[in-house]
């Protein structure tokens, strides 16, 4: 097959977390490479154009799509993959639709709360409430992924009313617009999904473990823990796989839960659940992302490792999944 593998354009002075896309692109192209696919690369910006022209002349069977956003903006994640579909291109990843509400965090947290799925309460932009919370809250942004913007500062107590004024205090800051969701102290989770003829295949459970953190710190994946190399946040934030013989019940729980957001979503190819489970063990839904990062280095790969499903393997399952 003929498979164009489709990125954003980098931005001038592009930072860790968007650099990342390359090696991503890198990686499928050597997987597709030793599948014994044809690949080329494409990328893309504001000019939709453009990229309608260039798919024509290459003409591919299938376009991978690793877009993130264009010019900076997350907001426009699934320009091009409602491009492609009114194009008539099969894109091996999810659909446009499963990318724009899962996307928007806020679309997604309304979609799972009235599927009757566990989300955290939260402040919207407008510092609407939806759900009760408890004293301590964190601001993130709705649109950007990468954690832009989480750090100490985006946590804070004092209940919804100090969550709507750090709401108002970064309301111009890169990432806006923002939420606020109640931060659930306990246990981080994150799952992937696969794709396959029988459905979707979990993969094992992955646990963040907040090591060797001061009591006054905030548990979370921030920016720092995901980007800056060297950084304490980043040296001491350690993906780890728990044992079945432990907890066999929250993963069977955790599993189900990704199962059933692969459904309200509609999602394809490849995508991730995070999770957050409290002190009694109740489990939240974070995040459901769409089209996860996918480098070697990255959660989902060492989910597919880990689950004895080789690299250039779940790469071809993806692209067969095309739709």
């Amino acid at each position: 097959m003929r498979v164009a593998i489709l990125h954003n354009e980098l931005t001038a002075g592009a930072a860790a977390d968007e650099l990342d896309v390359l090696a991503q692109a890198g990686a499928v192209g050597r997987a597709l490479a030793d599948l014994g696919h044809e690949a080329s690369v494409l990328t893309c910006g504001l000019d939709l154009g453009a990229v309608r022209d260039r798919l024509a002349e290459l003409r591919p069977d299938t376009v991978f799509n690793l877009v993130e956003g264009l010019a900076g903006h997350g907001r426009l994640i699934a320009a091009v993959p409602y491009l492609l579909e009114a194009l008539g291109v099969p894109q091996a990843g999810c659909p446009a639709d499963a990318i724009h509400t899962t996307g928007h965090k806020v679309l997604a947290k309304r979609m799972l709360a009235a599927a009757g799925l566990p989300t955290a309460a939260w402040l919207g932009p407008d510092g609407s409430a939806h759900g009760q919370g408890g004293d301590r809250w964190i601001v993130k942004s709705v649109w950007e992924d990468a954690s832009l913007g989480m750090d100490d500062a985006a946590v804070t107590g004092g209940g919804p009313a100090a969550a709507a004024a750090l709401l108002a205090a970064r309301a111009d800051r890169p990432g806006a617009p923002w939420f606020a969701e109640a931060f659930v102290e306990g246990r981080e989770f994150n799952l992937g999904l696969l794709d396959g003829p029988g459905g979707p295949t979990v993969l094992p459970p992955a646990e963040i473990v907040f090591r060797d953190f001061p009591p006054d710190k905030p548990r979370i994946v921030g920016y720092a823990a995901k980007w800056d190399e060297g950084s304490f946040e980043f040296d001491h934030t350690v993906r780890v796989f728990p044992d079945r013989a432990d907890d066999g019940a929250l993963i069977g729980e955790l599993e189900d839960l990704a199962r059933a957001c692969w459904t309200l979503f509609g999602l394809r190819g490849w995508a991730r659940v995070d999770f957050r489970v409290d002190e009694n063990g109740r489990p939240f839904i974070l995040e459901v992302n769409a089209n996860p990062c996918i480098s070697p280095d990255a959660g989902f790969a060492a989910g597919l490792a880990r689950a004895g499903i080789a690299y250039a393997d779940a790469v071809g399952r993806i692209v067969a999944a095309a739709g």
